[in-house]
């Protein structure tokens, strides 16, 4: 973990290594300040030697002004050192999420990845900082204090001792105790990112059922939750403040007692009495300050793990040794091949599949809820990798193949249609991104999409929400075609992606892709049998199976599914799953 994490300072080790060396030369101005303080008392006021005072008085001057430089550059290069770690953080977890195959993300929440890309690299932000800075001064600061009270009396310095083996022990049961509530508080933060994320991304849903109500008991209950535990942890943490001044002032009156004692019998000077004293404040403020450092610590550790899963995740999908770069055409082939989301899984998702696909022809893909017709297709483009079996795309397999040249070759409209911020040209462009506006008005008039983009205000320049939420379902399908279209792949799959258009406009798309992209194989996925009857062949899916493969006539002679289906729609039911039961 701490190799995954370090690796992430980068060019910001120069800092990170400055930092130290100010903060430790500004805790040795701060240690000589005292002994100048007693000079001043002994051998300048009591001996009234104004020459002295000024002289040593100047040399204070100097000491605290070069205290406060080396401070404020240890601050300015720990600021660097810590920003730079954590954007270096951020930015290579984003880095390698982008490489995630859909089975490596779905090991992870949207949210708990939102949680470790925010909260997590903050702590672990602090925690560095907090690192190069304190966890430099204040132990350093305390052995050198130690170290100074012991030349100065050893007897007045063993109660310091005494005091910080005492005080340590209390603080590490401190820590120890509020640690267990602090590592359970960054898993709870992702049940409350993901009640905002659901909420806000479905405000709309929560609105028309009205259920704000609801969704505000939910959110409280989670942000309930996390106040909870920090309550717990910052509770045992109070004690912290109030052990430390209950140790500070017993030694105070011990060394007060005991040191007026030694200066009547001659064996202490009042000066270095008064530098006793501000060295009993240094140790036990610095051994506050160790305890602090240990909690901040502990509660980043949890987040720094979390981060470190993320960065050492790696895609389940690879590049081959030598890949293919070039795909030769859209034929597609399935020979035995089952396929599994998760390897401990009992039974596959697709079972014992083999199909044969021409190029250019068009496939239809019918079947219920749960039948795996998205989990087919997504094979295709090598967004999950077959378990048994052989995927062939071109005549060849697709493990062959540079991963970006497949996906650039075989276009998916995926049944959740996305649109990002940005305009519609925009959108458009993430199918080619050098596309002519020409380019993108034919892709929009193959999809209808053109029609209503031409009656909006900006027209190619109008802007899109996130996730396309200021215009239609069916406008968004269209658009998501639109930009699959303009890659010009050698398969497009259309995983029911004409579902929210009207049966007259997903009949203009199909007649569209029939005569301009001939040569295109196309696969659509849909539970309308009109919009794949005219298809040259028809999948028919269930439960993980090919329970028939033929053209819309052979499968009214040989499929009793198809039949079934067919006659329900036709009758005017149009409900799949009821009638059809795949």
């Amino acid at each position: 973990m701490l190799k995954t994490l370090g690796a992430q300072i980068k060019e910001f080790k120069k800092d990170s290594l400055i930092t130290p060396v100010f903060m430790i030369l500004e805790v040795i101005m701060e240690m000589i300040i005292p002994l100048m303080m007693a000079s001043i008392i002994d051998k300048g006021v009591e001996t009234g030697d104004m020459g002295h005072i000024c002289r040593i008085g100047g040399l204070m001057i100097v000491a605290a002004v070069a205290g406060l430089v080396f401070g404020i550059m240890g601050g300015k290069y720990g600021a660097r050192a810590s920003t730079g770690f954590a954007s270096n953080l951020r930015k290579a977890m984003f880095e390698n999420i982008q490489t995630f195959s859909f089975a490596n993300i779905d090991k992870y929440s949207t949210s708990g990845l939102v949680t470790r890309l925010t909260t997590d690299v903050t702590n672990m932000q602090n925690a560095y900082q907090m690192i190069l800075r304190l966890c430099m001064r204040a132990p350093i600061s305390l052995i050198i204090a130690m170290v100074m009270s012991f030349l100065i009396s050893p007897r007045l310095a063993s109660i310091y001792l005494f005091a910080v083996i005492i005080l340590g022990v209390i603080l590490g049961i401190i820590v120890t105790n509020a640690t267990r509530h602090f590592s359970q508080v960054f898993p709870k933060y992702d049940d409350l990112n993901e009640s905002v994320e659901e909420n806000v991304s479905a405000i709309r849903v929560v609105k028309a059922y009205v259920r704000e109500d609801y969704e505000n008991q939910k959110f409280k209950k989670a942000s309930g939750n996390i106040y909870s535990l920090f309550c717990r942890a910052e509770n045992i943490v109070a004690w912290n403040s109030p052990v430390m001044s209950l140790a500070m002032y017993s030694c105070i009156l011990l060394i007060s007692w005991m040191g007026a004692k030694m200066i009547v019998g001659g064996s202490l000077t009042t000066g270095q009495l008064m530098s006793l004293m501000t060295y009993c404040m240094n140790i036990l403020m610095n051994l506050m300050m160790v305890s602090m450092i240990f909690v901040m610590i502990t509660m980043s550790l949890a987040s720094a793990r979390r981060i470190a899963e993320v960065l050492g995740e790696k895609t389940l999908l690879s590049n081959p040794e030598n890949p293919v770069y070039e795909v030769a055409d859209g034929s597609i082939e399935f020979r035995d091949v089952s396929f599994k989301y998760h390897t401990e899984a009992k039974e596959p998702v697709l079972k014992d599949i083999n199909l044969k696909i021409a190029p250019g022809e068009t496939i239809g893909i019918l079947g219920g809820t749960g039948s795996a017709k998205s989990s087919l297709v997504n094979l295709i483009s090598r967004l999950y990798d077959v378990t048994e079996g052989s995927l062939f795309v071109g005549g060849r397999n697709v493990k062959e193949y540079d991963l970006e040249t497949l996906r650039n070759e075989v276009a998916v409209v995926l049944q959740n249609n996305v649109l990002f911020g940005g305009t519609i040209l925009e959108n458009l462009r993430w199918g080619k991104k050098d596309a002519s506006l020409e380019e993108c008005r034919r892709a929009c008039k193959l999809a209808c999409a053109d029609e209503f983009i031409g009656k909006l205000p900006g027209g190619y320049e109008t802007h899109i929400e996130q996730g396309g939420t200021n215009v239609s379902g069916g406008q968004r399908q269209r658009l998501c075609i639109a930009r699959a279209l303009l890659k010009q792949p050698k398969v497009l799959i259309l995983d029911d992606s004409t579902s929210a258009v009207d049966t007259a406009t997903d009949a203009r798309i199909r007649k569209a892709f029939k005569e301009a992209i001939p040569g295109t194989t196309k696969l659509i996925i849909a539970q309308r049998i009109s919009s794949i009857c005219d298809a040259d062949k028809i999948i028919i899916m269930d439960e993980g199976q090919v329970m028939g493969f033929g053209s819309h006539e052979e499968l009214l002679k040989s499929s009793e599914i198809y039949r079934e289906v067919y006659e329900s729609q036709t009758a005017g039911s149009g409900d799949f799953d009821e009638k059809g039961e795949l």
